[in-house]
């Protein structure tokens, strides 16, 4: 960052461990797969079977019970957003109108928010009502959904599912005055939001920003389109915790979930002088984008990944040696794997055999958006316990994926951590985290 630098002081999380940041940290160290078979609909038939699902929640304990009527337009992927973001918010230690609104200490008009999100899927139990009363002799006809199948949706249906809802529901909660934006970009949506958000305080633009990503991909037309091109695990639906193996040999595929992630961001001069707790600084970002032909694959060689990561190393000033962490985006789509692999070590190159590689997704499935904020999140409490756990379903490296997988807990202190995203849509994005050093009050 080349002028005010960003820290993190707020965490928040929801995903297939748990509904906290402990849950999640908890579940990881312990090496437990949120990974099963789907409940939230009958998957019988499907290729996959399988999914990261969140526990079961009540959307209402977790909005203010003036708001709460707003619940009726929240899809599942802005209520993983808004449980997430309250706890970074209490997390942090700042009280914004969501939280008190008689003890609210946060300048509205000074704090922003810049949020992820994928490609929402509606629930098919909405249209199936208006998709029936539109057919004629068992086919589709499109005047007969202007006249009769749209009156069975209600009007306000599609404020549910557009994918700037999240950041528009958590700053209506929480009194968002300041820069606002939403990136859909897959699932290298989280980093490039906190990217950005990164960039809004550093420049000056706000004092504090919420940002992070959230989706829910377990959506019979979302697994479909999955199982379409090809992108999940097949017969394993009998061993669910084993079924993703990023990096492995024996690796066949992802499996997809839901999830949440929000961090609190603030400009260290902000966070020192409310004395708040700093858990890590963002110390570099980077991002590209290079598509590859073969469109639902990565590029063998990387290379849009390659650059993300050496833009934002360059970011934070710093070599490959430096480097004590790699959280990679590893979703066990063995193509896409060992293209991400032979994009590390083109961009590090042999300092990559040293550094420890944790790929998180055997444990918490694909999570579209919200599996970079995951990650950070995830790196965080890494930095702040001093430890690595080990990598679930690993056992021997994948041929050409020359990397340092941790296979046994690593204790010690990490001084800058990497993590990187990709979509097979070509976007690519790599955040460089740095630990931080000295009293955050001075």
């Amino acid at each position: 960052m080349t002028s005010s630098r960003v820290v993190i002081t707020g965490l928040g999380a929801v995903s297939p461990l748990g509904l906290t940041v402990d849950e999640l940290w908890a579940g990881l160290s312990a090496g437990r797969c949120g990974i099963a078979r789907i409940k939230a609909f009958d998957p019988t038939g499907l290729p996959c079977e399988l999914g990261g699902e969140v526990p079961p929640y009540r959307i209402q304990d977790h909005v203010p019970k003036s708001l709460r009527k707003s619940v009726k337009l929240m899809c599942r992927d802005i209520e993983l957003a808004v449980i997430a973001a309250k706890e970074a918010v209490a997390n942090s230690g700042l009280i914004t109108k969501g939280i008190d609104p008689e003890k609210a200490n946060v300048d509205p008009m000074r704090f922003a928010i810049n949020m992820g999100a994928g490609m929402i899927s509606c629930d098919l139990e909405e249209l199936g009502a208006a998709t029936a009363a539109s057919t004629v002799n068992g086919q589709f006809d499109i005047r007969k959904w202007g006249r009769d199948g749209i009156r069975q949706i209600t009007p306000l249906w599609l404020l549910k599912y557009l994918p700037n809802m999240l950041a528009c529901h958590i700053g209506i909660i929480h009194d968002i005055q300041g820069p606002s934006n939403t990136i859909t970009c897959a699932e290298a949506s989280a980093h490039l939001a906190i990217g950005e958000a990164a960039q809004i305080v550093a420049r000056g633009s706000a004092d504090v920003a919420l940002t992070g990503a959230a989706e829910a991909k377990v959506n019979m037309m979302v697994m479909l389109r999955q199982d379409l091109v090809k992108r999940t695990v097949t017969g394993r639906n009998d061993t669910p915790e084993t079924a993703c193996r990023p990096f492995d040999t024996d690796a066949a595929g992802s499996v997809f979930g839901e999830g949440g992630g929000v961090l609190m961001l603030e400009s260290l001069d902000h966070a020192r002088n409310r004395g708040a707790k700093i858990l890590a600084e963002v110390a570099g970002i980077g991002q590209s984008h290079n598509i590859n032909p073969a469109y639902a694959r990565m590029e063998p060689d990387g290379a849009g990944i390659r650059i993300a990561v050496e833009k934002a190393m360059a970011d934070a000033d710093i070599g490959p040696d430096e480097l004590d962490l790699i959280i990679p985006h590893g979703t066990g789509v063995p193509n896409d794997d060992l293209a991400e692999a032979r994009a590390l070590e083109a961009a590090l190159g042999s300092a990559l055999n040293r550094i420890p590689v944790w790929p998180t997704k055997s444990m918490l499935s694909t999570t579209g958006a919200a599996a970079g904020a995951m990650d950070v999140i995830a790196a965080v409490r890494a930095m702040n316990r001093r430890t690595i756990p080990p990598a679930k379903n690993f056992a021997k490296l994948a041929k050409g994926c020359n990397l340092n997988i941790v296979t046994q807990r690593r204790d010690g202190a990490i001084r800058y951590a990497l993590c990187c995203s990709h979509t097979f849509g070509g976007q690519t994005a790599a955040v460089v985290l740095k630990a931080f050093e000295g009293d955050a009050t001075k």
